[in-house]
């Protein structure tokens, strides 16, 4: 697989970033796998090239950073050959300094995730989203102390307006490279600021939910289809011409929706690679095929049209 710059850095990573929140035995979603189900997924991934991984503290209750810690160990020889991302912010226990941004809380988060993950440090540690009771100020020195510790080579960040990432770069000792933010076919807000910012500054784009949670994929009914509440609050009627439009051009070209989805992503200004969540091997295989899947201009307008304007969402 294609392996590309994240934004200015010298780090390179897989065109296709493989998500591993569907992975862990601590959280209460039915469509979570244990390592048993997910060693095939990443396995399909690594033997297809991927080598970029993103997992967080929260996701299931830590027990995701700790498969994919024994996962990835099993599947590569070295540290130095795949690019690990996680993150800090939601709550990982019962205490007030359990959450946030504070420096206590990052400074005992890394080495908590550190521990979970098995591993000296992690490539890139991202805020997972922003803190209004910290200054950040606060956050970034203690984020850069992180770096200058060697526990992450990389700075990163997630969901936030663009006027407060350009704050936190304004008053940062070590910027962040990467915005891991919520973008896809049916949620295109991005491209009003925080898109453009990002490529004027040169961070790299590494969008979640490429198929709005799976909407811009589904052909029939799937389990976290019907346990996902989230879905209804961030995706309505007004997307059904856009899921349409995908569908009918997926038909025409003979592939899954999920790649003409994800080729297009792929293809939008300023998008490193996206964060793919798998639950399936096919569905590896629809990321790994959508890198090589060429949409002309004409696809790409068609795709685009039907859209309409959101709210903006978290």
């Amino acid at each position: 697989m294609e392996q590309v710059r994240l934004g200015r850095t010298g780090l390179r990573v897989s065109r296709i970033c493989l998500g591993m929140m569907s992975f862990g035995t601590g959280g209460a979603r039915e469509w979570h796998l244990d390592e048993d189900a997910a060693e095939p997924i990443v396995r399909r991934a690594v033997d297809a090239g991927v080598t970029f991984f993103d997992t967080a503290d929260a996701y299931s209750k830590g027990t995701g950073e700790e498969l994919t810690g024994r996962l990835l160990r099993k599947f590569f020889a070295r540290r130095e050959d795949y690019v690990l991302a996680t993150k800090v912010y939601y709550a990982t226990g019962p205490g007030p300094n359990d959450r946030g941004l504070s420096r206590k809380h990052i400074l005992a988060a890394i080495d908590a995730s550190l521990r979970r993950l098995s591993t000296e440090y992690v490539d890139l540690y991202q805020i997972h989203r922003w803190d209004d009771e910290t200054p950040i100020e606060e956050t970034m020195e203690a984020l850069a102390d992180v770096v200058r510790a060697g526990k992450a080579r990389y700075l990163g960040a997630s969901s936030m307006a663009a006027w407060q990432f350009a704050k936190a770069q304004r008053v940062a000792p070590i910027p962040f490279v990467a915005m891991q933010n919520h973008y896809n076919l049916v949620y295109r807000e991005e491209e009003r600021e925080m898109i453009p910012l990002c490529i004027d500054q040169g961070v790299g784009v590494i969008p979640y939910s490429p198929l709005a949670r799976g909407l811009l994929a589904r052909t029939g009914s799937t389990t976290r289809a019907g346990t996902d509440p989230v879905a209804d609050d961030l995706y309505g009627a007004n997307d059904r011409e856009v899921v349409d439009a995908v569908h009918a051009l997926a038909a025409e070209r003979d592939v899954p929706p999920a790649q003409i989805a994800l080729a297009w992503l792929i293809g939008s200004s300023g998008v490193t690679a996206p964060i793919l969540g798998a639950t399936k091997p096919r569905h590896i295989d629809d990321g790994v095929a959508a890198v090589d899947l060429v949409l002309s201009p004409d696809d790409r307008a068609r795709l685009e049209a039907p859209y309409r304007p959101h709210p903006v969402l978290d």
